[in-house]
């Protein structure tokens, strides 16, 4: 493919809307932040619980950095699995209440680990059609059957696994929809799991840290428990640093740490990044508050936007998605916001479906209601809000 076939791709993507850019951070992440020189009040940022410039997190990897170094050096199979890393994994299965807990250099790594480790050409996967691309990936790289379900439809998924003649079965599944922000029916999928012998695979990278009395994860908030449970989540969202874990029996994590190549065959994360992920757990462990503030402010959006001539997905999480329709529409009003300093992110296809082009407006217990006010205003003056 030669270059001039490139910049022919690169024309066409811009001609459907569909060319992305990207803006430069100048600071912290924060509610608050400075782009390409002008301040903006941000609501693209997954840092759901405001920890990610939290002074004593930045304080730990500090103290991590001094007492470890910068760089693991190796692979955590050969001499990179520091005391750090093993602290860590041991503080995540403690907090998810799962018997062990394994540590990924990052969520799609860690989906793709995971989903290639316990299934392979004899074994078929069940997955959601709205799940993240790190699953989708890996199962094609698997090998295994793919097939996808209607987004929830638990009715057509049963009928899938009861025809399904594969020697092992995994249902797969985000908790927390990234670009719809609605949950999954954690307990029934549960349920068809253990009526179906099939493992059930939960990527909570949205959940963890957020949902739950105290923000354990979709599994707190469902009050389910099952061995069957390969239970993923993310640590630069909520958690505000970076990586991921695999969480559930002792067998699994055992046979991840021998067959999942995205971590036997990558060099370990810094150490310092599991120091200070340690205070993290501790921050959204204590911190109540955090949560209750996003649940304020996702009432307040929703309030704001109850006469919006745009579709407002019904989600009580952080993520609240504003329905636009084209690509082109998505583009003009985010320009618009961000002509008002504030900014939210277009997203559209192939991210979401075509013609449902959208704001993805994510919420921080960084924010205030102050800010959430001003996104509602900026939507006010350009028009179209009434």
């Amino acid at each position: 493919m030669s270059p001039a076939t490139l910049a022919r791709e690169l024309a066409a993507l811009e001609s459907e809307g569909l060319l992305r850019q990207r803006r430069v951070l100048q600071t912290p992440q924060r509610a608050r932040v400075q782009v390409d020189g002008r301040e903006y009040v941000a609501f693209c940022s997954n840092d759901y619980l405001g920890l990610a410039s939290h002074p004593e997190v930045v304080e730990a990897a500090r103290e991590g950095a001094r007492a470890f170094g910068v760089g693991a050096g190796a692979s955590h199979l050969v001499l990179g699995h520091s005391t750090a890393h093993q602290t860590l994994e041991d503080a995540l299965a403690r907090f998810t209440r799962l018997p062990a807990a394994l540590y990924f250099a990052s969520g799609y790594m860690a989906n793709l680990g995971l989903v290639t480790a316990l299934a392979g050409r004899n074994a078929a996967i069940f997955a959601d059609r709205l799940n993240h691309a790190s699953l989708n990936d890996a199962a094609l790289l698997s090998r295994a059957d793919f097939k996808r379900y209607p987004h929830l439809d638990l009715t057509a998924l049963d009928r899938m696994l009861a025809e399904s003649r594969a020697s092992s079965r995994l249902i797969v599944t985000d908790a927390v929809f990234s670009m719809d922000g609605d949950v999954a029916p954690v307990r029934e999928l549960v349920g068809l799991a253990e009526r179906h012998d099939a493992w059930l695979v939960i990527d909570d990278a949205h959940g963890f840290g957020v949902l739950g009395a105290t923000g354990r994860g979709v599994l707190e908030l469902a009050r389910v428990s099952s061995p069957r449970i390969a239970y993923m989540a993310t640590l630069g969202k909520a958690a505000g640093v970076y990586g991921a874990f695999v969480a559930g029996a002792p067998e699994l994590i055992a046979l991840l740490v021998q067959r999942a190549r995205t971590y036997v065959y990558t060099t370990a994360t810094p150490p310092l990044l599991a120091c200070a992920l340690l205070k993290s757990l501790e921050l959204i462990e204590r911190e109540e508050w955090r949560r209750s503030r996003l649940r304020e402010l996702v009432a307040s959006l929703r309030t704001g936007l109850s006469r919006s001539p745009w579709r407002l997905l019904p989600s009580e999480t952080a993520i609240q998605p504003l329905i636009v329709g084209g690509n082109a529409e998505a583009v003009a009003l985010s320009a618009s916001l961000a002509e008002r300093g504030v900014l939210v992110p277009a997203i559209r296809p192939p991210t979401v479906p075509r013609g449902t082009a959208r704001l993805r407006i994510s919420l921080s217990a960084d924010h205030h209601t102050e800010d959430v006010q001003r996104l509602v205003d900026a939507l006010r003056s350009s028009g179209k809000l009434a």
